[in-house]
């Protein structure tokens, strides 16, 4: 007598865990910071650990924002530079007005420029690989020629408090960034907008023919892209009471690694925060394992790239194997 192979519906929940995609990130961060902890004894130590969540939060925030851009097909390549210059933006207003009410403009300014991207994007039918380009270049001019091409130091002290203030013993960035993505997870999870997302993401005109809100969801991940990344760099702004143009740098890339390795298709409508987090870890382990054990920073560009490369390559073989 054969035994018939076990319908999907009664598989374990175990068995269910086992095969996602973010269970097997998450098993890859954990036997990577073991190998890590192996090369150098100091990286399992609680201060390095506080540093790996401290060095995770601005690439962390950013991360979020480009998951929902992703998420609907797009790219978003202006996140360093509107960092850039919502940090000169809260660098100059919190000369004039207190900083609080500075963050409050510097966040503003970052979500209209996604808004200026999304809304190009949606309504004229440009390509987000080229909007967000142009962007990134006008970003970093404008972030120039408000700062005088200088960094701005006379950041008033108290803006420090955002991030050396701590909650019971989490850091307030470190416990501001596990509340962002609770939330973001939320709202793709359970409400409407972020379901819509997903399917604006998968199938644009299905979604539309099923009477979504197909431009909105379209123009708000990029809002919110904008927005995040001026959140982003007012905690590094708060951690050297200095505000640089060229603050910013190649963020975008770091951001759009992080979703990537957390399992997002770039084609649109696959991937969670879950696994963008996992991803985050991933990119800020592998750093802050390379520095502890002295590997020039000349080198560890390519170290992470080869890692990536591997990691993607390794899971995409790994996901036919189960699909079959």
């Amino acid at each position: 007598m054969t035994l018939s192979p076990m319908p999907k519906a009664a598989r374990s929940p175990f068995l269910t865990l086992t095969r996602s995609l973010e269970f097997r990130m998450l098993v890859l961060a954990g036997l990577l910071a073991i190998g890590l902890s192996f090369l150098s004894p100091y990286f399992m130590t609680w201060n390095n650990i506080f540093n790996v969540l401290d060095q995770s939060v601005v690439i962390g925030i950013v991360a979020v924002g480009m998951t929902f851009v992703i998420l609907t097909g797009g790219i978003d390549l202006s996140v360093g530079s509107i960092a850039g210059l919502s940090g000169v933006i809260l660098g100059l207003s919190a000369q004039i007005i207190p900083w609080p009410v500075a963050i409050l403009i510097a966040v503003a300014a970052g979500a209209g420029i996604g808004l200026i991207s999304g809304c190009l994007i949606t309504f004229f039918r440009l390509a987000p690989f080229v909007v967000t380009l142009g962007m990134m270049a006008i970003g970093r001019s404008l972030a120039y020629i408000l700062s005088g091409q200088t960094a701005i130091s006379d950041i008033p002290s108290g803006l420090s408090s955002i991030v050396y203030t701590n909650l019971l013993v989490i850091p307030s960035n470190v416990g501001f960034l596990a509340v962002l993505y609770v939330i973001a997870w939320a709202y793709l999870t359970y409400t409407k907008g972020g379901r819509t997302i997903y399917a604006v993401g998968s199938n644009k005109e299905a979604a539309r023919a099923a009477g979504l809100r197909v431009t909105f969801y379209s123009i708000l991940p990029y809002v919110i892209s904008g927005a995040l990344s001026a959140v982003a760099i007012t905690f590094s702004i708060a951690q050297i009471l200095s505000a640089d143009p060229l603050a910013g740098n190649a963020m975008e890339l770091d951001a759009i690694a992080a979703v990537v390795i957390g399992g997002a298709s770039l084609f649109g409508g696959r991937g969670s925060v879950v696994g963008t987090l996992i991803g985050v870890l991933i990119m800020v382990m592998i750093r802050n394992g390379l520095n502890l054990m002295g590997i020039s920073p000349f080198w560890q560009g390519s170290a992470i790239g080869s890692i990536i490369i591997i990691a993607l390559l390794v899971e995409s073989i790994v996901s036919r194997l189960n699909a079959r």
